[in-house]
């Protein structure tokens, strides 16, 4: 890296001095080589703090300067390695969290008055600091993206903690086979008649945001009129996707089906291989016909396996209806370690309706077909498997390797990243302003920096 010569320093410094003279309200908060960073901006993210409902904390603020303090390093090192995010990505990431806020407000009108202001200035306001994050996130992931452990670390990292060694609870492997409710052609069709009635109310001239607060089902952007933001064609369900890229901005879609329900469908606009569009769901609602044919499908299939005609493992392939179980012989994933895909899981991690199942069968037991709910509400029929059980023990290298060798990883991980931000620290000029002095975390950011 540069270092930042004393001309440019005095520059910085005379900038910084002189706009928190003239700006009394937005001042500089602090700077980083060549990156200014506005008190505003801090006010603006322990605002959005304070609306997920945490309480008053005058130190968050520390916290929230140092975040911003390594996204700034971070996307200082990603402009020399050429490390850049889409525009539709950052308009995604924006979209998400206006969607997750306006839930929690209870709409768009309550969160424009938590504001003061409009939604669409607010977008604008914290779209540079979301394109900083995801700058900074992607130039992390680089510094790291190489780092492995070899057996012999994960001995040594295992020997360096000594009587600090983890213990572990009952620990649990368990399959799922996910059943759920088909409706006939005629059950599905009041479902169709209702979205094709609200497709014509549009194209009579009702609004279609308007509809979509209204009666779209999707809990993820009916409160923000259906709106999706931008995706690509990977994003979104094979259906939607087909009729996201066909239409032309304006039109609407036709009534068609996916895995979800029902939609239709309106582009706003497109930006190469990028959509903005916006939808309205109406999803098909169980019936008692449906559940009791799906009860004898259920049994037949249970019947099959413990008659041992069939393997748990093959029946989940071929009868499952869960995507994430269905292809790992119906083995659920540990949640909290998804990526090395892990089917151990602590039971205190399960899901309770699923422990009082297991709890009381034995290895290799499979249960009974049972009624559910899906966290969306929908139900079905579920058939567990204890494939396998372990006791509550010391953690150990026999046992638990795997989980030894991810928490070897991230200690190099963030050993890692420890070294680079020291380095980045020592040859980069930071000035943080006199209000942040008591702040204990960032003593760090200004110890041996200097202008170099």
């Amino acid at each position: 890296m540069k270092k930042v010569s004393l001309v440019a320093i005095a520059l910085i410094s005379m900038f910084f001095n002189g706009f928190a003279q003239k700006h009394n309200i937005d001042k500089v908060a602090a700077v980083v080589g060549n990156n200014i960073i506005l008190l505003s901006d801090l006010n603006q993210q322990y605002t959005q703090y304070l609306y997920q409902g945490n309480p008053p904390n005058a130190d968050i603020k520390c916290r929230i300067l140092q975040n911003t303090l390594t996204q700034k390093l971070l996307k200082q090192q990603a402009e020399i390695d050429s490390v850049m995010v889409e525009d539709g990505q950052v308009d995604d990431e924006v979209n998400k969290r206006m969607r997750y806020s306006m839930q929690r407000a209870g709409g768009q009108e309550r969160l424009e008055q938590f504001l003061n202001k409009s939604v669409l200035q607010y977008k604008d306001e914290i779209r540079p600091s979301v394109k900083d994050e995801l700058i900074a996130q992607k130039m992390q992931a680089k510094i790291t993206e190489n780092i492995n452990v070899t057996p012999m670390e994960v001995e040594k990292y295992f020997k360096t903690l000594g009587d600090s060694v983890p213990e572990f609870n009952t620990e649990v492997e368990v399959g799922e086979i996910i059943l759920n409710p088909q409706l006939s052609k005629a059950e599905k069709q009041r479902f169709h008649d209702k979205i094709e009635a609200l497709r014509l109310r549009v194209k009579s001239g009702d609004d279609f945001g308007v509809l979509a607060k209204t009666y779209s089902e999707d809990p993820g952007s009916s409160a923000d009129g259906g709106d999706l933001g931008f995706f690509d064609r990977s994003t979104m369900a094979k259906e939607f996707t087909a009729w996201a890229f066909k239409l032309k901005a304006g039109e609407i879609s036709p009534v068609f089906e996916t895995e979800f329900g029902f939609h239709i469908l309106q582009v706003i606009e497109r930006r190469g291989e990028q959509v903005h569009a916006r939808h309205i769901l109406v999803r098909p609602q169980t019936t008692p016909e449906s559940l009791t044919r799906l009860k004898l499908h259920a049994d037949s299939i249970y019947n099959r396996i413990i008659s041992n005609k069939l393997t748990f493992a093959a029946a989940a392939n071929l009868f499952s209806d869960d995507k994430e179980t269905k292809y790992n012989g119906g083995m659920m994933l540990n949640a909290e370690n998804v990526q090395a895909r892990s089917t151990i899981i602590p039971v205190d991690k399960l899901d309770p309706a699923v422990f009082l199942v297991i709890d009381t069968m034995k290895v290799g037991g499979v249960s009974k077909p049972d009624l559910f709910s899906s966290p969306d509400g929908k139900q079905g029929y579920r058939i567990l498997y204890l494939k396998s059980k372990i006791p509550p023990h010391k953690a150990n290298m026999v046992q638990d390797f795997p989980k030894i060798r991810d928490a070897a990883q991230s200690d190099k991980i963030n050993r890692t990243l420890s070294e680079w931000f020291e380095k980045r620290r020592e040859s980069t000029y930071i000035k943080i302003d006199d209000e942040f002095n008591n702040c204990s975390e960032l003593k760090i950011w200004t110890k041996n920096t200097a202008a170099k």
